[in-house]
């Protein structure tokens, strides 16, 4: 099913859709939920980019554990994995289905050691300097669990999430290197397993002196 120019898949991609997205060598992954706390807000949607655009969303049923197809995207080291804020979506997919995702670029921490003159390193102030596009965010916080009858405000924003993502993981990369910051930012990314098992396990500030 297409919406929006989005194709929609239930509860898993399906046989196309997954051979498409496990021929590339990165992909863009964001999630809905119905909130921010892990094993009480459920994970509702899941949205795909490829390269070349290709988009794609998938509803999780409420009480899905598994999604095989979508379970080996996010398990496979041939495809870089590409979240803004990659801790979160990360450890739903972790409470989710049970597996660790791997390997991950996540913008969010990418923008915060390249781009040290700014304080903002949301997906809407990275896409409006480096991409010049202005996202819009009013359908942010919603209603995601029905998932029937989701409106096309919902969609769209769903998609931008993952639309421009790859393309700020570019100029990201590139400043990282150009700054010399690149090998840390990916042993920040390796990391981020630990800090998703102490998330999930509700530890808070164990690396803080206090």
């Amino acid at each position: 099913m297409v919406l929006n120019n989005v194709q929609v898949c239930d509860e898993d991609l399906d046989g196309a859709t997954f051979a498409r997205y496990m021929s590339a060598e990165a992909i863009a992954i964001d999630t809905e939920t119905m909130g921010l706390v892990l094993g009480r807000d459920r994970l509702c949607l899941v949205q795909l980019c490829d390269p070349q655009g290709f988009i794609t969303t998938i509803r999780i049923a409420q009480g899905q554990t598994k999604a095989p197809n979508l379970q080996k995207l996010l398990t496979s080291w041939d495809i870089t994995k590409v979240f803004h804020y990659a801790r979160f979506d990360v450890a739903q997919f972790n409470t989710t289905f049970g597996i660790e995702t791997v390997p991950i670029f996540c913008t969010k921490i990418a923008s915060k050691l390249a781009r040290t003159y700014s304080s903002s390193h949301g997906l809407k102030s990275l896409a409006a300097e480096l991409l010049e596009v202005e996202l819009d965010k009013r359908a942010q916080s919603s209603d995601w669990g029905d998932t029937e009858n989701l409106s096309a405000e919902q969609y769209n924003y769903a998609a931008n999430d993952v639309r421009y993502l790859l393309d700020i993981k570019d100029k990201l990369t590139t400043m990282l290197k150009r700054e010399g910051r690149y090998q840390l930012a990916q042993q920040c990314f390796q990391l981020i397993p630990i800090f998703v098992a102490l998330d999930i396990l509700q530890y808070k500030n164990i690396f803080e002196h206090h």
